[in-house]
């Protein structure tokens, strides 16, 4: 039985829009619903003990969180419904003894509890009861270790707490997944350093965005292109933002557009600077900090290319959306998008304004041949799937739940 870890879709439950690691975690609870198979739902409760969540609701409030990013929801608030049902598992958190739920999980057996996002991993102590009271075997996921390897892109405090984050996964994980061979190979300097071996599997994610409805042109008249993701500082928004101001000075009225949908992150002065008081910018680029997976399914696939001009990635979740819309990508050339671009993107050093500034021209151009070259290499690209991610997860955990514990 696996016990899925739902407190980071807790915390973000009136969020309008997932990060990609909200994605992952969505997805897993999504999965293990539909698969009718034996699953329950847990959360940290707020005195940093583990308890088990009430089935119903917990299922309930993975569809509307689901339905909520996704746009189903005609309601003005469509976070609404996933926010009142938060609260009431909140709730019910109060009164939840870890003690209790770890005996429930050591009499039902065979447990093996999930945590898929990094929430509480740093949380030592609580690994530390699960693995002395035999309650479940425990299995994390590792998205990347970009705070602790980049630190000037993290806030600050959070690459030693990411760091205590990994050692706990070091320390006490009987098994890790990872989304990729660079977050594995960063990985594995940790474990190392812990003196245990752990079995680490790599299983690329996969998407499941909705598809556009048909007929109908693109949303924007104009060529333009888009940029998903936080606006933080290692996704390189500035670069962009000073090409545009220098295309809209020579271009003029034929500056194609540029399109960030992504919410404002944390040590953006420069780039916030320049979206609200460059004058060039207001004419050439839009914002939307908010926006629902069908509305940005729309402007992905009428866009002449997906920017992502980032220094650190640990998968990339932009450049599978991307082609899996059919749309080309002109991203940074680092480990983690060659592995998950393969070859069809065309890659460029994050710093190469001149390489970025002939590409995006290129793109925007009617009939480019080089965007006709990219849609040619996409017509044999293979696009990575959920159900082959949590197959080979499955079989990855089961193994796990079979082998004797890791010392």
């Amino acid at each position: 039985m696996i016990v899925l870890d739902l407190s980071r879709l807790l915390s973000r439950a009136g969020r309008p829009t997932p990060t990609g690691i909200d994605r992952v975690e969505i997805a897993y609870a999504q999965h293990l619903i539909a698969n009718g198979g034996a699953a329950r739902f847990a959360a940290v409760t707020p005195t940093g003990g583990l308890g088990l969540l009430p089935d119903r609701a917990a299922r309930e409030f993975v569809a509307a969180v689901a339905a909520g990013w996704r746009g189903d929801s005609r309601s003005p608030q469509p976070t609404q419904p996933a926010s009142r049902i938060a609260r009431h598992l909140r709730l019910r958190l109060l009164g939840s003894r870890e003690r209790a739920s770890t005996r429930r999980l050591r009499e039902d057996g065979g447990a093996v509890y999930l945590l898929v996002s990094h929430h509480h991993l740093e949380n030592q102590a609580l690994l530390a009861r699960l693995r002395q009271r035999g309650a479940a075997r425990f299995v994390c996921l590792i998205h990347d270790l970009i705070p602790v390897q980049f630190p000037e892109y993290a806030k600050p405090g959070q690459a030693e707490n990411h760091l205590r984050r990994i050692r706990g996964a070091a320390q006490f994980a009987d098994a890790v997944i990872v989304n990729s061979a660079v977050t594995r190979d960063a990985l594995q300097g940790e474990l190392n350093r812990a003196g245990r071996a752990p079995p680490v599997l790599v299983a690329p994610f996969g998407t499941d965005l909705p598809s556009a409805p048909s007929g109908g042109g693109p949303p924007i008249a104009r060529p333009y292109f888009v940029v998903v993701g936080t606006i933080e500082a290692r996704k390189n928004h500035l670069l962009l933002l000073n090409l545009w101001r220098r295309l809209a000075a020579e271009l003029g009225e034929r500056t194609p557009l540029l399109v960030l949908i992504g919410q404002r992150g944390w040590e953006t002065e420069n780039v916030v600077d320049m979206l609200e008081r460059c004058p060039a910018l207001s004419r050439t680029v839009i914002e939307h900090n908010t926006l629902a997976d069908a509305e940005m399914v729309q402007l992905l696939q009428g866009a002449s290319a997906v920017l992502l001009p980032s220094f650190a990635e640990g998968f990339g979740f932009p450049v599978i959306e991307a082609l899996a819309q059919g749309v080309p990508v002109l991203c940074s050339d680092i480990p983690a998008l060659r592995e998950t671009g393969g070859d069809i993107p065309e890659f460029f050093d994050p710093l190469d304004g001149p390489g970025w500034r002939s590409a995006i021209l290129d793109y925007a151009a009617p009939q480019s041949p080089r965007r006709a070259a990219q849609l040619a290499r996409l017509n044999g690209w293979r696009q990575p799937r959920w159900q082959d991610h949590f197959a080979t997860v499955e079989r990855f955990i089961a193994e796990v739940a079979a082998a004797p514990p890791v010392p």
